[in-house]
């Protein structure tokens, strides 16, 4: 470029003389130069122009080698990711008795009123004192009552929670199941339209939202089995308290027969007499 402007220059002078010295001699060919300076730097502004059209044409292909060779699809997708994983199981058991068909059903679809049937049908019915029984208790008696009859009907509650939650993701397992299946035939295409920038932030969320979905139905479960922890907590809770009670009024109770024997016998001491 430095030479070439050189020669533009030599050139220009070299005219300027001949032009100079041609009017000066009568050929009748007049110069001017500041038309032709302006010519020149009019000629050098374009060679300027091309040098910048050039270099934005190669960043241009080298951006468009780029974009084609990011949009390839990997070559036989389903063949190198897809699984194989196992399907949902229903519940299943034998009703030699009628008892356990219509849990069975409440486990594998999660109806309230059907889980709740089913429970109490396959489980020994929970009987009511009688106030004539409940009279005739002592207050700790009747405490000790009241909180065992309390423990099973928590017990009860929770267990059918936990059937209805249980049936509830049985129940949708398969509309679950085909939806990923859907997601996963969808990432694995290598149809054009499913793999433009759309098209894989929608899958992207599709996926995120299957996954809290699914995030949620573990926190039901996990909720279901801490309640029924709870509830074991407390029967264990009775257990030791009913037994550190019972120490504490037998102790009391032998105290009270010791003091009253000691008692007894110094008196029959006392008033003993030889015959």
């Amino acid at each position: 470029m430095k030479i070439k402007r050189k020669w533009l220059i030599a050139v220009a002078a070299a005219a300027l003389l001949v032009g100079s010295a041609s009017a000066q001699f009568g050929f009748g060919i007049v110069y001017d130069p500041t038309n032709y300076q302006n010519a020149l730097l009019r000629y050098y502004q374009l060679e300027q122009q091309l040098a910048q059209l050039k270099n934005s044409y190669a960043q241009l292909v080298e951006q468009y080698n780029l974009a084609v060779q990011m949009a390839q699809n990997m070559q036989n997708m389903p063949a190198r990711y897809r699984a194989q994983f196992s399907g949902w199981r229903n519940g299943a058991a034998e009703d030699t008795y009628g008892n356990t068909a219509t849990w069975i059903t409440g486990i594998n679809s999660g109806q309230p009123g059907v889980a709740s049937t089913g429970y109490q049908q396959s489980t020994t019915q929970l009987l009511p004192y009688t106030s004539n029984q409940l009279s005739f208790m002592n207050s700790d008696e009747l405490a000790r009552v009241r909180s065992q009859y309390a423990t099973v009907e928590l017990s009860d509650g929770a267990n059918t929670t936990a059937i209805e939650a249980i049936g509830s993701i049985r129940g949708n397992a398969a509309g679950v199941q085909t939806q990923i299946g859907n997601l996963e035939q969808d990432s694995l295409s290598s149809d054009p339209s499913l793999n433009t920038e759309v098209s894989v932030l929608n899958k992207i969320n599709a996926a995120g939202v299957l996954t809290l979905r699914t995030l949620q139905d573990s926190n039901k479960l996990l909720a279901s089995l801490l309640e029924e922890q709870t509830i074991l907590a407390k029967q264990q809770r009775e257990a030791t308290t009913n037994t550190i009670n019972a120490d504490i009024e037998r102790r009391a109770g032998l105290v009270a027969n010791m003091t009253q024997i000691t008692g007894t016998l110094t008196d029959s001491l006392q008033n003993f007499r030889m015959p």
